[in-house]
């Protein structure tokens, strides 16, 4: 069990450190609110990890790939979500181009404080399928044969909440320092512009993704 979970543990950390979604939402948060934001965002995921990986250890998420309405349901939800975000930050940077006396102290929805942090985090976590998929296709390889299917499975969900926090605190902490160090209307909008293309293009990757 323990050459399992070290095995586990050193693949879960290498996807875990790939730039994604989830690590943009806790940049971005850090960066135009502060590290308080980009903890709380990064604990909206970590619920949403642990949501997956207890539906994992009772076999719901396998309804993900055995059922392609269901899949795609999510999928859809997960998209229109994103290109929410995405055309609401691009509206942002163009209205505070537009209006340089704009209140640029006017955080958007996804850092108005802590509790809007956490939410955005744990939205964009469970309206994602592929992060069902994730656990779903990859902790089941790990687990010895005649080990207990529940326990194990939420060993290596714990695991990889552990190394996703420890990212996380890492990410918020230098994208914290970045932003108090950049903290300009310029530096907001350029933000603004790259977090709006990137969740329409993590959109774009969810409608046209195959199951």
């Amino acid at each position: 069990m323990i050459t399992a979970a070290l095995l586990f543990a050193g693949v879960a950390a290498l996807i875990n450190i790939t730039p994604g979604l989830d690590t943009l939402l806790v940049f971005r948060a850090s960066a135009t609110h502060g590290k308080a934001a980009g903890v709380a965002a990064a604990l909206g995921i970590l619920t949403g990890c642990l949501g997956w990986g207890i539906a994992t250890a009772a076999g719901l998420s396998a309804l993900l790939a055995a059922s392609r309405l269901a899949y795609d349901a999510l999928r859809i939800a997960g998209a229109v979500y994103l290109i929410w975000l995405g055309t609401s930050a691009l509206w942002r940077s163009w209205r505070d181009r537009a209006s340089p006396q704009a209140q640029v102290d006017v955080e958007p929805p996804i850092t108005q404080g802590r509790w809007a942090a956490y939410r955005a985090g744990v939205a964009t976590n469970l309206l994602n399928p592929k992060a069902g998929v994730f656990y779903m296709s990859l902790i089941p390889q790990f687990i010895p044969p005649g080990a207990p299917l529940w326990s194990t499975t939420l060993l290596f969900t714990g695991i990889d909440l552990v190394e996703l926090a420890l990212w996380y605190w890492f990410v918020s902490g230098a994208a914290a320092a970045l932003g108090e160090r950049l903290r300009s209307p310029r530096f907001r909008r350029w933000l603004e512009r790259v977090s709006g293309v990137a969740f329409l293009g993590f959109a774009a990757n969810l409608l046209t993704g195959r199951h």
